[in-house]
């Protein structure tokens, strides 16, 4: 991310950080600490959690409070930018793009230190469906819908897809653009099973609820693929539901035909 700031001449790049107290000694020199977080999933009850995973809101919510960047970007720790990554960011918002979405390309874990990284950089690596870094215009964050939503764990990803989705005017999916690299070959890691239902039941009974009345077909991804095409992929994609694309694509078709029947009654009602 450093390396990364100093390519982006033609752009100002502040790196953020939050994090709970007991962390401050490892946050990079070269971060801009705004807070410290004050809780975290060991607070609700009746969860048995062992790591001290915070609530994604607090920290886009402490972003948005100490910086007015009008671009906001929220990126895994363990994701590698390339050299060039704000450089294309930015670009693609001088095309009028109010979120972008990039997917990380998957590196064996063969390096281990900074020294090292141009060899990173230099790998293509194998794609990844997951999403771990979101780009957003900062007037969207007020609109989002995240909940309880911890990180480290299954659903923190599509939370922040279908807040994009829902209520981005222009998002862009960069789905296999070399922009971003992750070191290790894992999709699918273990995961915490009770941490696991907490995501996904707040995911499905609070967020997407709320979220369903700005979805429509057109706004999911592969919504300008062919019919199949576009099936295939959102069934591939952890981070899309099939029963919501079909929900979704139902609910196109009656108003189309809604739209279709209202057309020939008006029709009728306009012969002499």
């Amino acid at each position: 991310m450093q390396v990364a700031q100093e390519q982006a001449t033609e752009v100002q790049v502040d790196l953020l950080a939050v994090c709970f107290p007991e962390d401050e000694p490892i946050v990079p020199s070269y971060f801009k600490l705004l807070t410290f977080l004050t809780q975290s999933i060991l607070d609700v009850e009746g969860i048995k959690a062992t790591k001290k995973l915070p609530f994604i809101k607090d920290i886009l919510e402490a972003l948005t409070a100490n910086t007015d960047a009008e671009y906001l970007i929220y990126t895994n720790a363990d994701i590698i930018l390339q050299p060039y990554f704000y450089r294309v960011v930015a670009a693609y918002i001088n095309q009028g793009h109010d979120a972008l979405i990039i997917n990380r390309r998957r590196i064996a874990p063969l390096y281990k230190s900074p020294d090292q990284l141009p060899l990173i950089w230099a790998q293509t690596g194998n794609p990844h469906p997951g999403y771990d870094c979101f780009v957003f215009h900062r007037s969207l964050l007020n609109k989002f819908v995240l909940s309880d939503i911890i990180l480290g764990t299954p659903f923190i990803e599509a939370t922040l897809a279908h807040n994009v989705f829902a209520h981005s005017q222009s998002y862009l999916l960069l789905d296999h653009h070399h922009l971003t690299a992750h070191l290790g070959m894992e999709v699918m890691p273990k995961r915490n099973k009770e941490l696991y239902w907490h995501n996904r039941n707040t995911f499905f009974k609070t967020i997407l609820p709320t979220l369903k009345p700005y979805l429509t077909d057109q706004k999911l991804p592969y919504a300008s693929y062919s019919w199949l095409g576009k099936q295939l992929r959102r069934i591939l994609n952890p981070a899309i539901f099939t029963s919501l694309s079909i929900e979704l694509e139902g609910k196109s078709k009656v108003d189309k035909l809604k739209w279709y029947i209202n057309e020939l009654r008006w029709s009728f009602l306009g012969k002499s």
